[in-house]
């Protein structure tokens, strides 16, 4: 078992909670990301049994992260809303450097690249003009076709938590399931925890088969699409500044902790 993947997995977690950065996102910034995205699509396969050591660990922090800092996460984007998202695009930022050296751009990227890194970010960004509600009620409706719903909305936020740059949570903020799912988290509702979990784990193995096969068949098209994802994503994230300057210099000391985070572990990758 690769019990350090305990870790990985509650900051993996913590960072699906929060609509703007994608757990994809931080699997990059730890460099876990390819293995996980092996691990996943070979868990369903006759090799996997050598997935389970990375997997099992890694899921327990998830989930305990789920579990655990639900409210937490719930609090800070309530009532500390500007510094939270702040921290969260320091994060962002700081993983595009590994990015393009992990994908040496500069040698590697033609026009088309930066063409699709340019047309990726600005349909992410566009994501930033649409009104969601983020203090919306949770769904009491138990009808099978509630349900059924909740279910594909799980896996379609399971595609975009394996992406970097497309956070899972806001995608279920755009269907307007995310107050539903962080409701059933931090009050332990099982019925619907294992509703929209299903459709997060099936996804994740569609997914990840999928993506896996870009990688390794068009990777320089695929990383230019995950960086202008990321690029994206920052404006998407954006919450704008408060007229006070205590909170202003909150939220550029916010800044800078997320991007040191990433580029330390940035160079513990390079180490």
């Amino acid at each position: 078992m690769e019990w350090r993947n305990l870790y990985r997995g509650v900051l993996m977690g913590i960072t699906d909670l929060i609509p703007g950065i994608s757990g994809g996102t931080i699997a990059v910034m730890l460099g876990i990301y390819e293995r996980l995205l092996t691990a996943i699509s070979g868990f369903f396969s006759s090799n996997w049994r050598r997935q389970i050591g990375f997997l099992i660990p890694l899921a327990l922090g998830m989930g305990s992260a789920l579990l655990i800092f639900s409210r937490l996460i719930k609090y800070l984007l309530e009532h500390h809303y500007e510094p939270t998202q702040f921290f969260f695009i320091g994060l962002v930022i700081g993983v595009l450097p590994l990015l393009l050296k992990q994908s040496d751009a500069r040698r590697n990227f033609r026009p088309i690249h930066v063409i699709m890194l340019i047309i990726s970010g600005a349909l992410v960004a566009s994501l930033a003009f649409f009104n969601a509600d983020k203090t919306g009620l949770p769904i009491d409706d138990r009808s099978a076709l509630t349900l059924l719903g909740l279910f594909f909305s799980g896996w379609l936020a399971s595609m975009a938590m394996l992406l970097p740059g497309i956070s899972g949570s806001f995608v279920l903020l755009m269907l307007g399931v995310y107050p539903t799912a962080i409701h059933a988290l931090s009050s332990l509702d099982f019925l619907l925890i294992a509703v929209i979990g299903a459709g997060v784990m099936i996804g994740f193995v569609v997914s990840s088969k999928g993506i896996k096969l870009l990688l390794s068949r068009y990777a320089n098209l695929t990383y230019a699409l995950m960086i202008g994802m990321i690029m994206g994503s920052v404006a998407v994230m954006y919450p704008g500044l408060a007229g006070d300057t205590a909170t202003i210099l909150i939220c550029v000391l916010t800044f800078v902790l997320g991007l040191a985070t990433t580029l330390v572990f940035g160079l513990r990758k390079k180490a």
